[in-house]
């Protein structure tokens, strides 16, 4: 009887949801060990529920049986949660909006991913800053937080480690990575970025056996390592491009990131040797005043794009702009695996090997049962072999060659790729990998799904599905 009564008790309970917690779920990594998910979806196929909801970029994170995620409405910066099982939003709330700041014609002002504790959500938003929430709406703290000097507006998501919540803050100046306590948003510390330009990269968080927790961030030229106790770096390995858009992966067991980078005019043999400052001031600095105004330059290549050299915009080059630009027309794109360093430089000593193609711009690389998979602009998509960075297979998307800013995700033996056109492809998992299937969900998308509980969650333009497998 006592068996019975206990048996019983268990069936009344539900089983506790899993959760995907922050961009990309686990440590950005956007693997789920799910089963039976759906091949086939879209607005009338496989659909548990659909909830309209205003735009924005910002991925779903799942917490309990809640989802939470941000938008825009106008002047209204927005951070919702909506019932997991029903869609039901169950509140909304509006964050101050003190400004407008410039934005890339790709970016939103609700771009980056909330992140939860598995109870409270953290929101950053570039019109504002940080804001905290409770599971029932209630605001815990908000910190406004300074204009932010980057022309295509801010991209990184807040991540957490233990109760420290991090924000990765890189513009063309006043770079930083802040570090808080999620109970109080009190600042526990800032690290200073000044040799970063503009960046978008999601932190990820390393735990390395006998030494302190740490926060890997990628951004320009350079991967840095940060303890997360006191913000000093522990190491770093130079050699990036000038901005970094995808998150890194980690593959704990072989100690090992995979780092892809890419900006424009950093492709193989593209790369230039620039003067000197000093050098080009005795040329172009017709009044002397040790700096270049734009009409003191004649070189279009630099006129044409003069905001991405003038880094503090206040109409000139001096020094440090020059320095960045020396090294921006010296960079060269890859996709490179770096052995984790254990303290200091380790630039010579941690690359592992580097591929130089058909690399993306903003998706970040998956990998998934021991392939690493990138997905390019046009529906390119390769798989590489994370033992050599040697290609097991290349080839187009038929059916959805457009635009990528959703990153792929991998479960059920497949891997999930949706282009912002509203195409979501399925393929069949491995090296030499197959399309299952090309779904249309007739809207624009740019978030990354979350998978969790035999369920995807995916955002397009105007709503958030929740897709099952049919029984």
């Amino acid at each position: 009887m006592l068996t019975r009564f206990f048996l019983g008790l268990l069936c009344a309970v539900p089983l506790m949801a899993e959760d995907w917690l922050q961009f990309r779920g686990p440590n950005a990594a956007g693997v789920s060990n799910n089963r039976n998910l759906p091949v086939e979806f879209g607005p009338d196929k496989n659909v548990v529920w659909k909830t309209a909801l205003p735009p924005g970029h910002s991925s779903p994170v799942l917490a309990g049986d809640r989802i939470f995620l941000t938008a825009f409405e106008g002047n209204l910066l927005l951070t919702f949660c909506l019932d997991r099982a029903s869609g039901r939003i169950l509140w909304r709330r509006e964050a101050p909006r003190p400004r407008v700041q410039e934005l890339h014609k790709s970016n939103t002002p609700a771009s980056p991913s909330p992140v939860s504790d598995g109870k409270n959500v953290y929101v950053f938003f570039t019109d504002f800053g940080l804001l905290a929430y409770g599971p029932d709406g209630n605001e815990r703290w908000r910190l406004p937080m300074e204009p932010f000097n980057n022309p295509f507006g801010m991209g990184a998501s807040p991540v957490l480690a233990g109760d420290t919540l991090l924000q990765a803050c890189d513009s063309e100046s006043g770079s930083y990575l802040a570090a808080f306590d999620k109970n109080t948003g009190k600042r526990k510390w800032r690290s200073e970025r000044p040799e970063y330009t503009r960046g978008f990269s999601t932190p990820v968080i390393y735990r390395p056996a006998g030494g302190p927790v740490q926060a890997i961030l990628a951004g320009s030229y350079q991967l840095t390592s940060y303890d997360v106790e006191t913000g000093k770096e522990v190491w770093w390995y130079r050699g990036l491009t000038w901005q970094l858009k995808p998150t890194p992966v980690l593959d704990l067991e072989k100690q090992v990131i995979y780092l892809l980078c890419w900006a424009g005019g950093s492709d193989t043999g593209q790369q230039e040797n620039i003067p000197p400052f000093e050098d080009v001031l005795k040329l172009w600095d017709a009044n002397h005043d040790g700096k270049l105004a734009r009409e003191e330059v004649p070189d279009p290549k630099i006129t044409k794009d003069w905001r991405a050299v003038d880094l503090d915009d206040d109409g000139s080059l001096g020094a440090r702009d020059w320095r960045f630009y020396q090294s921006r027309r010296s960079a060269q794109n890859g996709f490179s695996a770096i052995r984790l360093g254990p303290k200091g430089d380790i630039t010579e000593s941690g690359l592992l090997w580097r591929y130089t193609k058909s690399l993306p711009n903003v998706p970040s690389p998956l990998l998934y049962k021991g392939v690493l998979y990138l997905m390019k602009e046009g529906g390119i998509l390769t798989s590489i072999n994370p033992a050599d960075g040697s290609v097991i297979k290349q080839g187009r998307l038929h059916g959805a060659l457009s635009q990528y800013f959703s990153s792929p995700v991998g479960a059920d033996d497949k891997v999930y790729v949706i282009s912002q056109a509203g195409n979501a492809v399925v393929l069949k998992a491995g090296g030499e990998w197959e399309v299952l299937k090309v779904n249309d969900l007739d809207d624009e998308c740019h978030a990354t799904p979350a998978i969790a509980d035999g369920k995807m969650y995916l955002r397009t333009r105007s709503s958030l599905y929740c897709f099952r497998k049919s029984d």
